[in-house]
């Protein structure tokens, strides 16, 4: 196109209220991020309903900023973007009736975003995409593996069949008595621990480029009430790193076979558990070893935030892929049958 295209994006699919403005896909011109980590702390995980609550608290003052940031007005903006799903859908409707409030009210075209579609286009941020490209999702809900042959094209070829991975680190932290969010303290701890426990890595039948981690939580937490039985003395940075070391080896294994079978040169990691230093760290290894480009976010974009949603919905733009004021959250959208 000849004329740029900016986009104020918002998202709201679970515990971060986020507003964003961003021209072309690619240019950020604010991004606005309320986390609500310390409310949901002491329960050790996201209560919907607090979620919610806190949306309908944040969502006016995060877009007022985003605007206020830029200097920019509604009459700048060429379209609305918003998280449509999957995610809670008590949150969701907090940002999709925002956004359509604010598209009725200054006339601009709304824009619905698959969540998992944000995250991997918040790699388009830093970098433009090259296809055709591998995706790894890894998130508090989501670990799919997705194929890519150009823009808005997903082939979902691995997924979840139980855990989703970040849900896994949450559940072992709990066990191990580290506080919420159990991922960064896990990825902490285990730098300072050794694989003594040698927990299972889950593969799955052959040429199955599906995910579990429910078995491997479970051995976790049988091998510490063992211990606790016995009266032994459990190392929680062994606990931690030898957890860490088994999903590190089923993620990276996994994916680079799916890199290798699909004959793709560039890998995306995407989602708050591509924040993780081990993980991000071994894959730097194997793709640079088998010359394969590889893009992980920074920290910032990892987690759930609005930026992701306006570089995605550009591609929408394009499209012309718009909605009406009838628009309803979703928990789940099939990514593969989002955009025809």
């Amino acid at each position: 196109m000849n004329k740029d295209i900016t986009i104020l994006s918002i998202e709201t699919s679970c515990d971060e209220t986020a507003c964003s403005i961003v021209r072309n896909g690619h240019e950020l011109l604010s991004n606005i991020v309320v986390s609500q980590i310390e409310s949901h702390k002491r329960f050790g995980g996201v209560v919907p309903e607090v979620a919610s609550r806190h949306h309908v608290e944040s969502i006016t003052m995060v877009i007022e900023e985003a605007l206020h940031e830029t200097g920019l007005t509604a009459q700048d903006l060429d379209a609305v973007a918003v998280t449509e799903g999957p995610g809670l859908i008590g949150a969701l409707l907090v940002g999709i009736n925002a956004a359509k409030a604010f598209s009725f009210a200054h006339d601009l075209p709304l824009i619905p975003v698959h969540h998992i579609a944000g995250h991997i286009y918040a790699n388009q941020l830093e970098e433009e995409l090259t296809f055709p490209l591998m995706a790894l999702i890894v998130s508090g809900g989501h670990t799919e593996l997705i194929y890519m042959k150009d823009h808005l094209s997903f082939e979902v070829i691995g997924e979840t069949r139980d855990d989703a991975v970040g849900e896994a680190y949450d559940k072992v932290a709990r066990v191990i008595g580290l506080p919420y969010p159990g991922g960064p303290h896990i990825d902490r701890l285990s730098k300072k621990g050794k694989d003594t426990f040698n927990f299972p890595r889950a593969y799955l039948e052959a040429g199955s480029y599906d995910f579990s981690f429910s078995g491997l939580k479970s051995a976790v937490i049988n091998s510490l009430h063992n211990h606790k039985q016995k009266g032994l003395e459990v190392n929680e940075k062994d606990v931690a790193a030898s957890f860490q070391y088994s999903v590190v080896d089923v993620l990276t294994n996994k994916t680079m076979q799916a890199v290798e079978e699909y004959e793709v040169k560039e890998l995306i990691i995407a989602g708050g558990v591509a924040a993780n230093s081990g993980l991000r760290a071994r894959f730097e290894q194997l793709t640079r070893m088998q010359h394969i480009n590889l893009h992980i976010p920074e920290l910032k974009f990892c987690t759930d935030n609005a930026a992701m949603i306006g570089a995605a919905a550009y591609q929408l733009y394009l499209k012309e892929h718009f909605t009406g004021l009838d628009l309803n959250g979703r928990n789940f959208i099939d990514i593969e049958e989002y955009v025809k």
